[in-house]
């Protein structure tokens, strides 16, 4: 053994200790810490042929790459839609490094079975029921992509071929439908050679919504003739968090053939409270589900769960076809109902979190951050220069300038409020205008951090940049 991983070896619980210290300052200033770093970072450095062993490069990374870091896990980061991570499940990530197990299948370890257990709770959380199984993948770019080949592969059932052995190219051209689907969903049809161009976009409702018009996407399905296609139904739109109509496009299967896959990233945390639950009404007539946890569950990335009724289909997709890892059983072990073989144990942090804080604790924090999401909002709306470009409808405050508001002077706003240190917002088109969200996801938001957020868009000059 190399003399230095020998030292860091026997050195080890100081080693740990130095980096439980560093984590602990780093989490502890998160609240004040800028938000976002706007500096250039460090110029490259060439690989070390002599090691320094742990301790220095402890030290190394404290000083050179540290201080450069975004302050993402706190509680003014609201771009994108994320969260932080709990308590519970940094611990849960930290022991996931030191058991690392790989979670390939169930043979001489326990961790298949932990994540089963860990799948069985969200699948309660969510409201879906026995019938839909589910796996962790890394985010929801992921689970989309599984879910969707999924439907690929039912699309082949219903045609009188097997995708998975014989090609898309026996498929032929894919119906894909969708009222306002996430980005991510046209990459994974790109991924599975279905074909960013087969995304057929429905119109939406009137009056300034992203949820698709079950009337006309009825006419949609009406309009293929009977060929068997997916609809990508919307449990939380990115810019509005807008909701499709679950119950009634799952009606639809009464009149025409299709499998109905429902991207829930982030809306799907609906569920947990009743007074939004409503919202997802009908979540489980879905063939397949996405949910994102590294977004409101607040566990550590990369972490998300897919969900479907038909891991018969996923096995044939995902099974790994080799001696020495065994044939896909009645419970398939992991590696055959995802893209991975090997497997992180993502499912550890998630089990810490619900474990430690219940469903209670999790919907507590749900209801929170739409409060939050509101009270923005309603600051926003008195802010002279700015206006809202919707409704706030559950967990994210979608703004734009309230005159000119083009793309140029819209990115101005965003990066005075990143320059402040204070919040960090991220840009978006909606009605065909820029606009900036805040989205809240973070378990420590709280009522003086929105109001921080609020002051720090009071006291740019909006006058000038407009």
């Amino acid at each position: 053994m190399h003399r230095t991983l020998a030292d860091d070896l026997s050195r080890l619980p100081a080693l740990l200790q130095s980096a439980r210290d560093v984590a602990a300052r780093e989490l502890g200033g998160v609240a004040e810490r800028p938000v976002v770093r706007l500096g250039k970072a460090p110029d490259g450095e060439p690989l070390p042929v002599e090691g320094a062993g742990g301790e220095a490069a402890l030290a190394r990374f404290a000083e050179r790459w540290a201080p450069g870091f975004s302050g993402s896990a706190g509680p003014r980061y609201l771009g994108f839609v994320t969260g932080g991570a709990t308590p519970a499940s940094i611990a849960g990530d930290w022991l996931t490094s030191a058991y690392d197990q790989n979670v390939s299948g169930a043979a001489g370890s326990w961790a298949a079975a932990l994540e089963r257990e860990t799948v069985g709770w969200l699948r309660e959380l969510f409201g879906l029921g026995e019938a839909h199984s589910g796996a962790f993948v890394t985010g929801a770019t992921m689970s989309n992509t599984v879910g969707l080949a999924i439907a690929r592969e039912w699309l082949g059932e219903r045609l009188g071929m097997d995708v998975s052995r014989d090609g898309l190219a026996a498929l032929g051209p894919v119906d894909v439908l969708s009222g306002s689907p996430h980005s991510s969903v046209t990459k994974a049809l790109s991924v599975l050679g279905i074909g960013r161009n087969r995304m057929h976009y429905v119109p939406v409702l009137a009056g300034n919504r992203e949820a698709v018009d079950v009337t006309q996407l009825d006419t949609a399905l009406a309009e293929l003739n009977g060929r068997p296609a997916i609809v990508v139904a919307n449990a939380g739109t990115v810019n509005t968090v807008d909701f499709d109509d679950l119950r009634a496009i799952a009606a639809l299967k009464e009149r025409h053939d299709f499998w109905l896959h429902v991207d829930a990233a982030f809306g799907g945390f609906a569920a947990l409270s009743p007074t939004y639950a409503h919202f997802v009404d009908g979540l489980d007539a879905a063939d397949s589900v996405c949910v994102d946890l590294h977004k409101w569950l607040n566990v550590p990335y990369d972490a998300a769960v897919q969900f479907t009724r038909r891991r018969d289909l996923q096995t044939r997709v995902f099974h790994n076809a080799s001696p020495y890892l065994g044939l896909p059983t009645g419970d398939p072990d992991f590696l055959h109902l995802t893209p991975e073989n090997s497997r992180r144990l993502r499912a550890l942090p998630a089990w810490f979190s619900l474990q430690a804080y219940g469903s209670s604790g999790h919907r507590e924090i749900v209801e929170r951050n739409v409060a939050l999401a509101h009270r923005l909002g309603e600051g926003i709306a008195a802010l002279p220069g700015l206006r809202l470009s919707a409704p706030v409808r559950l967990n994210v405050v979608c703004f734009t300038l309230a005159e000119n508001p083009t793309q140029e002077r819209v990115a101005a706003v965003a990066e005075a409020v990143s320059a402040t240190g204070e919040a960090f917002l991220t840009p978006t088109v909606y009605d065909g205008a820029p606009a900036l969200r805040a989205a809240f996801s973070n378990w420590r938001t709280s009522e003086a951090d929105t109001d921080r957020v609020l002051a720090a868009l009071a006291s740019l000059p909006l006058a000038r940049m407009l």
